[in-house]
């Protein structure tokens, strides 16, 4: 399938708080390069209730404009080649210290059955593409959400969320990632469409998994040895 790569596009979605779009098509890259000029959104990611969660370790000092641009041309290539991954969508968003980061939205319909948590064989080999694509990105944290619709109670989608994160978290492990991994539930909080639809609730039936850069890139960025 024919790669995006949209400023227009993340424009349009980041400041009407969607976030994502369904994905349809494989092989499918908002933000890039224009993400930079666009700005996305600083330290934290919104739902459209507002809610919003910070992504990455705040470093406590400020990152100079030379040293994000070096992490984000990095973040903007290896977004390009996570393109080809199948069920997923790829963007590149702001962490907490204002870098560029990238987002994977893997569609939960893909990766879990309904009211469960165990993958699916076809998550499994998504999850070992995004394995091995990341092979060379020791240096980065991985930040995982699990999502929910509102179908059900409150307690329920707390503790599913948060087990289709783990699931996740444990098959990267399992496969070799040895990348510092942060997981979280999020239960139906951070929607990115309307509950009130059949549509709406599968969009928001959803797995994230955020690269973001850490101490060490930020710090072999600085001394101009990022590769």
């Amino acid at each position: 399938m024919k790669k995006t790569i949209t400023a227009l596009m993340c424009a349009a979605m980041i400041f009407s708080g969607c976030g994502q779009v369904s994905n349809t098509t494989k092989g499918t890259v908002i933000g890039g390069e224009a993400g930079l000029a666009v700005g996305a959104i600083v330290g934290a990611l919104a739902g459209k209730d507002g809610k919003s969660t910070a992504i990455g370790a705040a470093i406590g000092t400020a990152v100079g404009a030379g040293v994000g641009a070096i992490i984000g041309n990095k973040m903007d290539k290896k977004a390009a080649e996570m393109a080809a991954l199948e069920g997923a969508q790829v963007e590149i968003v702001k962490d907490a210290n204002d870098l560029d980061a990238i987002k994977v939205t893997f569609d939960s319909g893909i990766l879990f059955a309904t009211n469960k948590s165990n993958l699916s064989e076809a998550s499994k080999k998504s999850l070992a593409e995004f394995v091995k694509d990341m092979s060379d990105m020791k240096d980065t944290d991985i930040t995982i959400f699990g999502h929910t619709d509102n179908t059900g109670k409150k307690e329920f989608n707390d503790k599913l969320s948060l087990e289709r994160a783990q699931s996740v978290a444990n098959y990267l492990k399992g496969l070799g990632m040895e990348n510092n991994m942060v997981v979280e539930g999020k239960s139906w909080d951070m929607p990115v469409a309307s509950n009130d639809t059949k549509e709406g609730r599968a969009q928001n039936r959803r797995v994230e998994v955020y690269v973001s850069a850490n101490a060490d890139m930020i710090k072999a960025a600085e001394e101009g040895t990022l590769k």
